[in-house]
């Protein structure tokens, strides 16, 4: 332990996307931009919501939790990069790096599964319509979204246990704008093999594992809406599951590249690119896809706007 105090950094070098001043006065702006939005729209969904007893099902009750863990994931990491772009000031303690890495894939855990059980319920209401009061009962959705907040839990705090045991000696510049368990694995000066191995099986599970049972809902759920006889009930049964694929191409097209591909065909500058999607992009969008086909959302929005305007006035 006395050698680890003496040689392991006490601190990283968050290297960011960009080290031109021009560019990351241009970064600070969007990012500032897209945040806001992020935080707006989730929140504004959340409250929606909520505060409407016709949104009261086990679709929107996931809609938004994945709003919240949304909200959450864009807030782990876009203003600490905000802050170190504001102050000029790019380095990360050590116990905070290990913090915002323990968030990141808690939240990001999260995300996976709730996109997942989303499927589920929407393969429940169109293949079996007639039995989905029984079958999406009250303690079954308490339990598909309060499993995975468990689930998210141990993994991550597992992923911080067996980073706390090595050794970063060398370098402790980060090709990052937040701790991201790759790039720091590559700083280790101890042998990382079994965090390696952890991180492949987790892929595996939190990744891999939600898309195939996605693939395999929508197929069941192409079968079945093939059936229908009518035109418009097939449009119907599509439009409810075209907002949720968009969400699935943006999210898992991004994070299978960062944690499933080899690391031969990785590169910092493709990661940083990943991540900027799944951790920013995806978070701002999801709103925006979820309310624009959606008229009970869009009609529970602007209700709220409106009693919002008319207690203000």
């Amino acid at each position: 332990m006395e050698s680890r105090n003496q040689t392991s950094t006490s601190e990283f070098i968050l290297l960011g996307l960009s080290e031109k001043p021009a560019q990351e006065t241009l970064l600070f702006s969007l990012f500032l931009c897209m945040y806001l939005v992020t935080v707006v729209g989730n929140l504004l969904i959340i409250l929606a919501i909520s505060t409407d007893p016709q949104l009261h099902t086990p679709m929107y009750f996931f809609l938004a939790n994945l709003s919240l863990v949304d909200f959450c994931l864009a807030t782990d990491t876009v203003p600490k990069m905000l802050m170190n772009i504001q102050t000029r000031s790019k380095s990360i303690s050590y116990a905070c790096c290990l913090t915002q890495m323990y968030f990141f894939h808690f939240f990001g855990i999260m995300d996976s599964v709730l996109i997942a059980v989303m499927a589920y319920d929407r393969f429940v209401a169109i293949c079996h319509p007639l039995h989905y009061a029984t079958i999406m009962s009250p303690g079954l959705c308490g339990l598909l979204a309060g499993g995975p907040w468990v689930f998210s839990c141990f993994i991550s705090f597992t992923h911080i246990l067996l980073m706390a045991r090595l050794v970063f000696c060398g370098s402790n510049e980060l090709p990052h704008y937040f701790c991201d368990l790759t790039p720091l694995l590559r700083l280790s000066c101890t042998d990382a093999t079994v965090n390696r191995v952890f991180v492949l099986v987790v892929a595996v599970m939190v990744i891999a594992t939600p898309f195939l049972c996605i693939l395999a809902s929508y197929a069941r759920i192409v079968m079945a809406v093939l059936k229908v006889p009518s035109a418009d009930g097939r449009k119907k049964a599509f439009s409810t599951c075209s907002s949720h694929l968009s969400v699935v191409a943006l999210f898992y097209g991004t994070t299978i590249g960062v944690y499933l591909c080899p690391s031969s065909v990785r590169s910092a500058v493709k990661e940083k690119a990943s991540a900027v999607m799944y951790t920013a992009v995806t978070p701002m969008l999801n709103p925006f896809i979820y309310s624009l086909r959606n008229r009970d959302l869009k009609r529970a929005l602007r209700k709220l706007v409106n009693r919002k305007i008319a207690s203000s006035s």
